[in-house]
């Protein structure tokens, strides 16, 4: 999405960073990695990665805090990279959070961001079932047995089709097996939706321009890599 394969001049920061995968990643392009997140466990997963291969590196600090805190956003400063993936929109107050994380971008630095795409009815209908599913046993083991079995027809019909096995292939795409990635989404609540063209809007009134774009039609994420030009 940025077009270069080389960080090593660049300051980033990665909100929500979760297992740290992506901060590893940024880290051994060359930025110097700032990450946090609001979760303790996705904390401590960072933390054991930054231990692990870049132990005591001084260019990668992990530490907790969430983007909706306006007196944490105070001590961070501005980047050259400010990078949430799949983030912003579980947070419960999306618009807030993206406002917050394009405060940290600094003049010709870049913002990366991925936002479930808006699909209207189907969206509120997810969002529907996710907060059933997130309030309690009872809701939990209800959605369970109605949408599990229907995302195994699915994915057994698209390995007849496709001529492979979508069980056992999809880790090797995804990082985790299909099964997990049922329950990432069904339990994916705070879920919060936006259009292509509302997410350009938004950042073209703050100074940015788009620089890259990856747009879907489906369920999944729209992709923008947009350039600060002024305050």
């Amino acid at each position: 999405m940025l077009g270069v394969d080389d960080l090593s001049d660049k300051n980033l920061i990665d909100i929500g960073s979760g297992s740290g995968l992506f901060s590893l990643v940024m880290r051994k392009l060359g930025a110097k990695v700032h990450s946090f997140d609001y979760d303790p466990e996705s904390v401590a997963c960072t933390n054991e990665l930054r231990s692990r291969y870049f132990s005591n590196d001084p260019n990668w600090v992990v530490e907790e805090g969430s983007i909706l805190d306006e007196k944490f956003l105070e001590s961070l400063g501005s980047y050259d990279i400010v990078y949430s993936w799949g983030v912003l929109h579980h947070t419960g107050n999306m618009w807030t959070a993206l406002e917050n994380a394009a405060s940290l971008v600094r003049k010709k630095g870049t913002i990366i961001i991925t936002i479930y795409n808006d699909q209207g009815r189907k969206s509120q209908l997810w969002k529907k079932v996710k907060k059933y599913y997130c309030s309690g046993i009872w809701g939990q083991t209800i959605i369970r047995c109605v949408f599990i079995p229907l995302f195994f027809v699915q994915t057994l019909l698209s390995s007849v089709l496709k001529g492979k096995n979508e069980f056992t292939s999809y880790k090797k795409k995804r990082g985790m097996s299909i099964t997990h990635d049922w329950y990432d989404w069904l339990g994916g609540y705070p879920f919060e939706v936006a259009t292509v063209e509302k997410i350009l809007h938004f950042f073209r009134e703050r100074g940015f321009i788009l620089r890259n774009i990856k747009a879907t039609n489906g369920l999944g994420n729209n992709q923008f890599v947009f350039v600060r030009e002024s305050y």
